[in-house]
């Protein structure tokens, strides 16, 4: 299960409506081998293109150099399908190179809907995980789940008294 702060979620969004109609991508570190997404870290799309995105390999050579001085790794790698559901592609289930990393999906079809969703993809093999938001301005027990089976129409709550 991913748990990640509503913060980092709104960003994320934000930085994919904002480059819509092209790709938007990113990672989230946080200390390494703790599964805690902290610091959001938008990228460039090299390829500023509406269907495929690659980080900007000098850009992801700066981040991944300063996630290495920080003791941190990417904890998530995001990006955005601008026309289809939140769902990773073929390309992107060959490229996906980090194992340990959630893989988050935001599709931007819809301008007023938020469609999110997290993978684990290793050795091609792709596995949906649900997304826990925690809002840390209440009580860290008040979390909501968010778990997109084989469509986007399937939500589950889970929100503890």
């Amino acid at each position: 299960m991913l748990t990640i702060a509503r913060d980092v979620v709104d960003a994320i969004v934000a930085h994919a409506r904002r480059d819509h109609p092209d790709e938007a991508c990113g990672i989230v570190a946080g200390p390494t081998g703790s599964d805690r997404p902290v610091r959001h870290v938008p990228m460039d799309n090299a390829e500023r293109s509406p269907t495929f995105y690659r980080f900007d390999s000098t850009e992801q050579l700066k981040v991944w150099m300063e996630m290495d001085d920080r003791d941190e790794e990417p904890i998530v790698i995001y990006h955005s399908h601008t026309a289809t559901e939140a769902y990773p592609s073929r390309t992107d289930v060959e490229i996906a190179g980090y194992p340990e990393a959630h893989y988050l999906l935001v599709s931007t079809r819809e301008p007023d809907t938020v469609e999110i969703r997290s993978f684990r993809i290793v050795d091609r093999d792709v596995t949906e995980e649900p997304v826990r938001i925690v809002d840390a301005s209440v009580d860290p027990a008040a979390v909501t789940t968010y778990m997109f089976g084989q469509s986007p129409a399937t939500v589950d709550y889970e929100c503890p008294a």
